[in-house]
């Protein structure tokens, strides 16, 4: 067997076998096979499966689902991303609808909304963003929403809409440092995402809705340890409050080389770091992306959570006055 990559030694081009600490469930659980069926069923994306996500298995199976909408094509070309780029067809203005029943039918703790870029689009998208929370929020009050969103061009208009549907997550990734941003996200900025989460924690609190901010960051592309801290306190600077840190895994050869493998130990490292900063919650391992365990960080003051928690006690009462007619 190959020795591994080292810190400052691309990974070879023809390596496809992972380290042993990277495995994943494999797909294949009831819930799994329904989510499927019924995400086929609406026509809808997820970007679970767009991406290649490791962990479909595993989340799936738990009840968590991260639907992309705005279509399958992104107006951007990242290269670390497996989604599929160029110029998308039209807009879908049902696909709210579609959206909010097909999860609402399956009764789940959480969803995260995501999406392509639309760069084609005056506002990015964000309308169809602002419609699916509100009638995923009618028709399924104990479901905790997050929404993955893009930068919307630094454009405060469309973040707004955003944020006036009171989402109980807004997430928006740096994927990485600063210094590796050009090659890994087209047209996107470091400072320009900084301050997309800097304004949606800002207009919350004028809006009165709580939310937590998040974002996420990839590691194995070649940056410095000392790199990541400062990205993380810059982060912090803007009062972000959940921080995953993933391995980056080359999805096809077509896009950004694997610099190297981080172990299990490096990753935890990170995040005692990153805790001492002052996160609420970080995720922090080979296989987390930015969905990872997303139902477990719903902020306590949040209308899902509170929804959830009436639907279980409800849940809980019916099951023992059931009980008790039996006996």
């Amino acid at each position: 067997m190959r020795d591994l990559p080292i810190f400052g030694q691309p990974a070879p081009a023809t390596e496809r076998r992972h380290p042993d600490w990277i495995r994943s469930k494999v797909p294949g659980g009831d819930r799994y096979r329904e989510l499927k069926r019924l995400m086929r069923d609406k026509t809808l994306n997820t970007v679970c499966e767009e991406a290649r996500c490791p962990n479909i298995g595993e989340c799936w199976d738990q009840g968590t689902a991260t639907v992309m909408i705005l279509g399958d094509t992104c107006t951007r070309a990242c290269g670390f991303c497996a989604v599929k780029t160029g110029r998308p067809a039209g807009l879908d203005q049902d696909e709210p609808r579609r959206v909010a029943e097909a999860l609402a039918s399956l009764d789940l703790d959480h969803v995260v909304i995501t999406s392509v870029a639309r760069d084609d689009l005056p506002d990015g998208g964000a309308a169809i963003f602002a419609e699916s929370i509100r009638e995923l929020r009618r028709l399924a009050p104990g479901t905790g929403i997050e929404v993955l969103i893009p930068d919307f061009d630094g454009k405060d208009e469309p973040l707004r809409l955003v944020m006036e549907a009171s989402p109980d997550i807004l997430d928006h990734n740096l994927e990485t440092v600063e210094r590796l941003q050009k090659p890994v996200r087209k047209r996107a900025r470091y400072d320009r995402s900084i301050q997309v989460l800097a304004r949606a924690k800002a207009m919350a609190a004028e809006l009165g809705n709580p939310v937590h901010t998040k974002s996420s960051i990839m590691v194995g592309l070649g940056e410095e340890h000392d790199e990541l801290l400062t990205t993380f306190r810059d982060l912090r600077s803007v009062d972000c409050d959940i921080l995953t840190i993933g391995q980056y895994l080359r999805p096809t050869m077509e896009h950004l080389p694997l610099v190297r493998y981080y172990t299990p130990e490096e990753f935890a490292s990170l995040r005692e770091e990153a805790l001492a900063m002052g996160f609420k919650h970080v995720e922090s391992g080979p296989l987390v992306r930015s969905s990872y365990h997303a139902r477990d960080q719903v902020p306590s003051d949040s209308p899902a959570l509170r929804g959830r928690r009436a639907r279980d006690a409800a849940h809980a009462t019916g099951t023992i006055e059931a009980r008790g007619v039996s006996a």
